[in-house]
């Protein structure tokens, strides 16, 4: 057997006996990773109902799920990916790259003017292993998320966005305090140990 063949079966073995990829399953979310934002929601009253939530990176669409159940009939969830996701009731979803003119007219069509109340994003690149070019890479899609919060985020709202310590982070935390007045990062507790992610949670945004 390949060592690589080795390390899948391990991965999926880990994966199979997580307890959150269990809970999740059990309760019908689409992936563990609902249990983060879960987390975070429950600290921090991120959602409520009838707000207007716009879903970064959103497949396979757990996030969306969860705050589906929170914003309630009143709010909105737009989602979007360069993935396809299967379609979810009450969520409103856009495939395809949001950095590209056209998707993101898309958005802005379904978020006009200034209508958002809290940003999430738990986009992350296909992790190669090699900080050098990981964190390169996951520290663009947070900037994204962070000038996409910027720009379409009520006054007031919020922003949750996963991101990888390393180079670059410092600058990123400090863009956020720039505009926001409350800046934090959390790290739940479904989130594995080994993993070196994190999230930035900014609240108060800033209209200038």
């Amino acid at each position: 057997m390949s060592r690589r063949s080795r390390s899948s079966g391990r991965w999926l073995a880990e994966h199979f006996a997580d307890p959150y990829v269990q809970k999740a399953r059990a309760a019908g979310y689409r992936s563990r990773a609902v249990f983060k934002l879960e987390e975070i929601d429950r600290r921090e009253r991120l959602l409520r109902p009838g707000q207007v939530v716009l879903d970064l990176g959103a497949a396979p669409g757990a996030w969306s799920q969860y705050a589906r159940r929170r914003v309630g009939a009143r709010g909105r969830v737009v989602a979007t990916d360069l993935l396809a996701m299967e379609s979810l009731s009450g969520v409103e979803f856009v495939q395809g790259d949001f950095r590209e003119a056209e998707v993101l007219q898309r958005l802005q069509g379904l978020l006009p003017g200034r209508s958002v109340d809290v940003l999430i994003s738990d986009m992350a690149p296909n992790l190669s292993g090699v900080d050098a070019i990981d964190q390169p890479r996951s520290g663009y899609l947070a900037e994204l998320a962070l000038a996409t919060a910027a720009d379409l985020l009520k006054g007031g709202g919020s922003a949750l966005i996963k991101v990888f310590q390393g180079a670059g982070f410092e600058e990123l935390r400090a863009a956020a305090r720039a505009q926001f007045g409350k800046v934090k990062l959390v790290k739940p507790t479904a989130s594995r140990s080994r993993s070196p992610e994190m999230y930035l949670l900014a609240m108060q945004f800033r209209l200038v």
